[in-house]
């Protein structure tokens, strides 16, 4: 679809059952239990409103605290998905080096690792999301990499691949009635802006940018194109945005290049989560101890103001009691079944975070403290490094494009010296080694003369360059006097990296 029509249904109907489905993987992401209450109390199959998060809280009548408690598993799961991806930036490297120098300088200025960690989190919990390169001349002198929510989008997929997107959004302003919306369509070589004054449930009307305030600073950038559209040319023939599927294939929507959410199936298993704390901290609470008393000695507070028991009181007067009857106080005092909660919430863990994708010793389980062997750690680990993997290769290819946007983008307005390449990303294994474990392993293969010297220093710098490591290797040959000259071979010398 190009720009919508006046009057159009909003969102377009037939996006409505996607975003419907982010709204719930949203609701849980957010870890905010009255949007929970939302999405269930208002839900169209009754079978979901008698979930726990479907009663309606009785908060607000009967002045008690709300007893249900949430636990947050949903964001933790989509965190770990992120710190898997990019708690280290990938590799990106291109041949020319003033254009690597350049490109560098836009990774570090431009927040680009941030911006990834925060858009993989995203990606994770609500089934992918939009990169869009753009250019703020005010903000900085460089294009910038930013995040765009897949709620507010209206992609177009030709066999897969996106060739045009509608990224749109509430302005300020906006009242119940009346709803200003944003729609910034990106195409290959421009992006194309449009106002639009309408309702809760349609588009409205079209009206100049000029309209709202929020908008008229596009009206002096955009140009009149030769098809009557205000845009904006970007001076590449690529399109200035990518969508990350989190997942490939989605199980609702099978033929869909919309993307899968770490929560598809697990959000009954979210629930049982949730249920299964409400109970432990139910049990804690009925377990308090509570002193069950004669009327006897109980002191009037007057009045209609009811009796109360003194518990630090140390003299009391006679009682008129029976004397069989002792000092008739009753400490009553229920069970805590903690076992049975702790082993419920953990086998409710295990199997959401495996049905996620990854591996319970991710989130504290299958920890006993007790030293693990490699081979072990390989094993735990196994599913989530699985799942890494194939994150990491949706992401390369968009991450990849994108920056390859940016440089031409930054070519054609702010640098014109460079020469734009796309880049290589390359993400690493994803095992942080200590350096106890490299150590161990560097000595084990020398001792096996299996490694060379130069091959022991890559090993233990992985990101440095040819040259430094050959400079790091000549340096401990003449320290360890390996690179001294043969007394048999008066013109041969030890190589350097043998």
């Amino acid at each position: 679809m190009a720009l919508p029509s006046d009057g159009a249904p909003w969102p377009p109907p037939q996006w409505s059952r996607v975003y419907r489905e982010m709204r719930l993987d949203d609701a849980w992401y957010s870890g905010d239990r009255h949007r929970l209450e939302r999405i269930y109390g208002h839900h169209p199959d009754t079978r979901e409103r008698r979930k726990l998060w479907g009663r309606r809280s009785t908060e607000h009548r009967t002045r008690k605290r709300e007893q249900r408690l949430h636990v947050p598993l949903a964001g933790d799961i989509a965190r770990t998905s992120a710190d898997m991806l990019f708690a280290d930036m990938p590799a990106i490297r291109v041949d020319d080096t003033a254009t690597q120098t350049r490109l560098e300088q836009l990774l570090d200025e431009g927040f680009v690792q941030e911006t990834l960690l925060g858009a993989a989190e995203q990606a994770a919990a609500l089934s992918g999301v939009f990169l869009r390169v753009i250019v703020d001349r005010e903000l900085a002198p460089r294009p910038l990499l930013t995040v765009m929510q897949p709620d507010a989008a209206i992609p177009e997929f030709r066999f897969g691949m996106l060739r045009a997107v509608n990224f749109w959004q509430e302005l300020a302003g906006s009242t119940e009635n009346t709803v200003w919306r944003h729609v910034e369509r990106h195409e290959p070589g421009r992006v194309v802006h449009a106002l639009y004054e309408g309702g809760p449930d349609t588009i409205g009307r079209r009206v100049p940018l000029t309209e709202h305030p929020d908008t008229a600073d596009l009206a002096a950038q955009v140009t009149l194109a030769d098809d009557g559209e205000q845009a904006i040319t970007t001076g590449v023939d690529q399109l200035t945005a990518a969508y990350v599927p989190n997942m490939l294939p989605n199980r609702l929507h099978r033929s869909s290049p919309v993307g899968r959410s770490d929560y598809a199936g697990v959000h009954d298993l979210f629930d049982a989560l949730d249920t299964t704390w409400t109970s432990w901290m139910r049990d804690l609470r009925l377990a308090r101890a509570r002193l069950i008393v004669p009327d006897g000695y109980l002191r009037s507070e007057g009045p209609g103001q009811g009796a109360s028991f003194d518990d630090d009181r140390e003299v009391w007067h006679g009682l008129k009691m029976p004397p069989n009857e002792g000092n008739g106080i009753t400490l009553n005092q229920f069970e805590i079944r903690v076992a049975e909660h702790q082993a419920t919430a953990d086998a409710t863990v295990r199997q959401a975070v495996q049905t996620a994708g990854y591996d319970a010793q991710a989130f504290g389980l299958d920890g006993d403290g007790q030293p693990a062997t490699a081979t072990e750690v390989d094993a735990r680990t196994a599913r989530g490094m699985v799942t890494r993997k194939k994150k990491a290769g949706y992401w390369r290819r968009a991450v990849a494009d994108m920056l390859h946007v940016m440089l031409r983008m930054d070519a054609a307005q702010f640098t014109p010296g460079i020469a734009p390449e796309r880049p290589r990303v390359e993400f690493g294994d994803g095992v942080a080694e200590s350096e106890q474990q490299t150590a161990t392993t560097l000595d084990l293969l020398a001792r096996a003369g299996a490694v060379s010297t130069a091959t022991k220093v890559k090993i233990l710098h992985p990101e440095w360059q040819d040259d430094a490591v050959q400079a790091e290797v000549a340096l401990i040959l003449a320290e360890t006097g390996a690179g001294a000259p043969d007394p048999g071979d008066p013109g041969g010398t030890y190589p350097l990296a043998a």
